[in-house]
């Protein structure tokens, strides 16, 4: 009989649904799974939120305090999906409780609330109890294979590393205000909420970052507060005359990184850039070839090979499928591609797998604890103008 697991989810926006669709399309793809995921308990401060979540995904219970979930004794998975100055509390008090912790990115909202959740979890470990923090791009079969050419030493050692995260959402002045241009919630702007994704990718790909210089700049410094506006990405249909509010967070964030390898790289973050609506691009160079991977073309690595013929040297494209990570228990026919779901659901796969196997996965709450102590070093570098070390 396959074993079932209860879980209760914590935040019931936007990252919330995308739990659930991931726990629910698991076995789906993944049979026989590991486990069975079970939608016990759902939580939302907003008990209307709460409610239509129970109604809508099928969860058991609706309830507006998270204590009530992590003091269940029923649930033995905890999905964190709420503001991010809130993930430490939360996933502390679930960590010693014995709870099974999944945790959106970025892992906190401070660098001390990140190292604090890494310890707990370390502790926690010791007892089986998994963690993991959800950087669902590392999943990327284009991504995976671009880290085994890497491993396998096939574009020889790397030397420079170019990312970018550009999306669109927030660039007309008329974006409401919500708790992530709000730094006491969401501790960053752009910087926390997606230059984190390819810092991660970076330091995936090409080892850990070790220093790093700067700029910070925000470009609309204040919105207006709309009603529904909590968790809203995009322009809404202003009601009228409106207040607006100031935005303390960063809008851009551009940086020079050094890797402790002896790498070097450039990362960019915008949510501020019209047309590009989710682009993802990540450059690898290395003594004996390169890697471009773009994320509007998801299902796609071009890979160059320095010692090919001259003849024949260039970028080649190969297309993720069966043969990739994964691909044959998504769709299992070549072309028919995967979207931003089946990652969330392949995290979902790796994290319920984990839970039954007791073998802790990646990413790590102390992997993301390594990206937080980039994203400060960022912030300093950009007061202080300087080269700025990472974890000092």
């Amino acid at each position: 009989m396959i074993k079932k697991i209860n879980v209760g989810l914590i935040g019931a926006g936007f990252m919330g649904k995308a739990h659930v669709v991931a726990y629910s399309n698991m076995p789906k793809f993944f049979w026989p799974a590991p486990a069975v995921p079970v939608l016990k308990i759902v939580c939302d401060v907003e008990e209307e939120i709460a409610k239509e979540a129970k109604d809508r995904f099928g969860f058991e219970e609706a309830v507006t305090d998270w204590k009530a979930v992590v003091n269940n004794p029923d649930i033995d998975v905890v999905s964190i999906c709420t503001p991010n100055d809130s993930h430490a509390e939360i996933a502390i008090a679930a960590l010693e409780a014995g709870k099974h912790v999944y945790c959106e990115k970025p892992i906190a909202s401070t660098h001390q609330d990140a190292k604090a959740m890494s310890e707990a979890a370390e502790k926690a470990a010791k007892k089986g109890i998994i963690s993991m923090c959800a950087y669902q791009y590392r999943r990327v079969p284009a991504l995976v294979l671009a880290k085994k050419f890497i491993d396998e030493g096939s574009i020889g050692e790397i030397l420079n590393v170019r990312a970018q995260y550009l999306q669109s959402w927030s660039a007309d002045p008329d974006s409401p205000l919500s708790w992530r241009f709000q730094k006491a919630i969401a501790g960053a702007g752009t910087l926390g909420d997606i230059a984190t994704h390819v810092i991660d990718i970076s330091q995936y790909l090409a080892g850990n970052i070790s220093e790093v210089v700067s700029t910070v700049k925000t470009y609309i410094n204040e919105r207006p507060v709309q009603e529904g506006g909590v968790d809203l990405l995009g322009t809404v249909k202003l009601n009228g005359d409106v207040k607006k509010e100031p935005v303390d967070v960063d809008d851009e964030a551009s940086f020079l990184v050094n890797f402790e390898n002896g790498a070097v790289g450039s990362i960019e973050a915008t949510r501020n850039a019209w047309g590009r609506n989710n682009f993802i691009s990540i450059e690898v160079h290395g003594t004996k070839g390169s890697l471009i991977f773009n994320y509007e073309r998801l299902n796609e690595l071009q890979v160059m090979f320095a010692d090919d013929p001259e003849d024949r040297k260039g970028f080649k494209t190969i297309y993720t499928g069966p043969a990739h990570f994964y691909g044959e228990v998504t769709w299992n026919i070549p072309g028919m591609n995967i979207g931003y779901g089946e990652l969330k659901t392949i995290e979902a796969y790796e994290f319920i797998k984990s839970v039954v196997s007791g073998k802790q996965p990646s990413t790590s709450f102390a992997e993301g604890y390594k990206v937080d102590l980039v994203t400060e070093a960022v912030m300093k570098s950009s007061e202080t103008k300087a080269w700025t070390k990472v974890g000092e």
